[in-house]
């Protein structure tokens, strides 16, 4: 009977503080929207206007996707010891160092100082996933995959306004005497900046902290009144939640990275190049709250195998596209976008399901470390392999690759209901 009278009296409590923790993580995704389209959209150029050669312009992608694989251990361990707003503050603050760091460089015409700015600018996107599982830390089982779409939606707004600002950015850093490619780094870094800010101020209660107090009296009624997690503890759900999100991670960010150059190398303008990246960042983002619910109401794995179906007609789309077809282009990085929201979200409940409170936030980061790496192979291979073949081979290979998370899930799923 004390049991449940302290449950009643702390649900209320819980609840309201989960409704503040994603309020607070919601505004700071905003601003680290707009952070991390910035790489997206210019780096690949700035790599290919500072190199001269297109076989490299994949580098940047690689480099602040490994960066972002380091950063993930670093937030995830920070995080273990000493809560989620010290860990995503930290993070988000390194990014706008990278940012300001990737200024510098250009202005300097530094190679070996950009590409030591873009690997710490990684800390950035590391921090922007990191978020989605701060979603999820007081969420119920039935409501996390809303909890994580929850936070990933809010990256829309400033994933879809920061490309859309290369061309004015560009102009400002031309006022300054910074090179115009660089300008969006100027936006980054204040972005990030403020998105640590806005972290370290108000992520209170601290939802990983919170929990953990909570878990002692929660995860005892928890498993006399729950239903079982949809994946069990044996390993199998790790594996499985990584291998998903680190094949559609390796796909996708192939894929985007090398549109740019493509658009550019058949006429089209660096505006219209971030309106469609802007398309493609908003599909990664804005379908979450749906995805979120498809995840929750239908089961884990029959989402993730979707992710891979979606992502192939991405593939086979942009590679059958004219070069001079904004529209195609434009439809078919929305589909990359949707295919990868549909593989994170699905993939980040499987992890959440599976690992333990105790250990849930180092665990986390290393499962991101395989996405980060999985992204760095994507983003530099896309380079060399456009520079052999082009980009419609590589678009299709990136489509044909996605379908393997479909035989994934469907292998974890054998023998269990989701």
């Amino acid at each position: 009977m004390a049991t449940g009278t302290t449950s009643d009296t702390q649900l209320p409590d819980t609840a309201q503080a989960q409704r503040r923790i994603l309020i607070v993580l919601v505004s700071a995704q905003v601003l680290s929207g707009a952070g991390l389209a910035a790489g997206i959209t210019v780096g690949a150029l700035l790599a290919q206007d500072m190199l001269g050669s297109t076989s490299l312009a994949g580098l940047p992608s690689a480099l602040f996707t490994a960066g972002s694989a380091l950063a993930a251990v670093a937030v995830g361990r920070l995080s273990q010891a000493r809560g989620r707003r010290p860990g995503l503050a930290a993070g988000y603050l390194t990014g706008a160092i990278g940012s300001i760091g990737v200024i510098a460089a250009s202005v300097m015409n530094n190679l070996a100082l950009l590409f030591i700015a873009l690997f710490v600018y990684g800390a950035g996107t590391a921090t922007n996933l990191q978020a989605r599982y701060a979603g999820a830390d007081l969420a119920t089982a039935s409501h996390r995959g809303r909890a994580v779409s929850t936070v990933l939606v809010a990256t829309t707004l400033g994933g879809v306004i920061g490309p859309n600002l290369a061309a004015p950015t560009g102009e400002l850093a031309r006022t300054l005497g910074i090179p115009y490619l660089a300008g969006p780094f100027l936006l980054a870094a204040a972005a990030y900046a403020l998105a640590a800010l806005v972290l370290a101020m108000s992520l209170r209660p601290d939802p990983l902290l919170l929990a953990r107090e909570l878990g002692a009296t929660e995860a005892a009624t928890t498993r006399t009144t729950t239903a079982p997690s949809p994946v069990d503890d044996s390993g199998k759900g790790i594996a499985a939640g990584g291998l998903v999100m680190a094949l559609t991670q390796l796909v996708m960010v192939a894929i985007m990275t090398m549109t740019p150059v493509h658009m550019l190398d058949h006429g089209h303008s660096t505006a219209a190049a971030g309106l469609v990246i802007a398309i493609h960042v908003g599909a990664m983002y804005l379908p979450s709250p749906l995805t979120g619910w498809l995840v929750d109401r239908y089961g884990r794995l029959p989402v993730a195998a979707a992710s891979g179906v979606t992502l192939l007609a991405a593939g086979v789309l942009a590679a059958a596209a004219p070069g001079d077809s904004m529209v195609l282009l434009a439809l078919a990085l929305a589909l990359l976008g949707l295919g990868w929201n549909l593989g994170l979200v699905a993939g980040t409940a499987i992890i959440t399901d599976t690992v333990p409170l105790a250990t849930r936030a180092k665990t986390q980061g290393a499962v991101d470390v395989s996405i980060a790496v999985a992204g760095a192979t994507g983003g530099m291979g896309s380079g060399l392999m456009v520079a052999a073949t082009s980009y419609p081979v590589l678009a299709l290979a990136g489509g044909v690759l996605a379908v393997a998370v479909v035989p994934i899930a469907a292998f974890t799923g054998r023998g269990r209901t989701v």
